[in-house]
């Protein structure tokens, strides 16, 4: 086996017999480094099987998974939590909202239901107040089935009965 040696001076190297000789840079010294080349050929070795350090191997592996889904799984809980907060904020404000748009549409609604603007809208349109008996109410008793209160039903405004 006839190996080569370089010397390695400033950078480049130099072929010496038998080994390789490298100059050190001048912090470390003036001392050259010798190193041999060995040429190891492990083509013929066979790996033995070692059952003993696969299964703690295996051990470890599972081990480690076991721990990595239980550190996914809570964190998984702790992110969903928090999401779940978040949501829970959002349609607390959401409801929030909507009970002050619930409060300001019974106020439209009771503006608008005032008997007095509604009197006045009428009589701005040129309506009147109805007469006496001008107005039946459907769900009242009829004691007296008359023709004449018959006859005043054709020319009445009909008005649901309140209860």
């Amino acid at each position: 086996m006839a190996t080569a040696a370089a010397v390695m001076a400033g950078g480049r190297y130099a072929h010496a017999q038998g080994r390789i000789v490298a100059q050190t840079s001048a912090w470390r010294g003036a001392t050259p480094e010798i190193h041999f080349v060995k040429s190891i050929d492990n083509t013929r070795l066979v790996k033995v099987a070692d059952t003993e350090r696969n299964r703690e191997m295996l051990q470890f592996t599972c081990a480690c998974v076991v721990l990595f889904v239980l550190a996914l799984a809570y964190m998984w809980q702790h992110y969903s939590a928090i999401e779940y907060g978040y949501q829970i904020q959002a349609q607390k404000s959401e409801r929030d909202r909507l009970l002050e748009v619930n409060r300001t549409l019974r106020l439209e609604e009771a503006s608008l239901r005032d008997p007095e603007r509604i009197d006045a809208l009428a009589r701005g349109m040129g309506m009147i107040a109805p007469q006496p008996g001008q107005v039946i109410q459907l769900d009242a008793p009829a004691n007296e089935p008359s023709g004449a209160v018959l006859a005043q039903v054709s020319q009445a405004v009909v008005v649901p009965a309140t209860q």
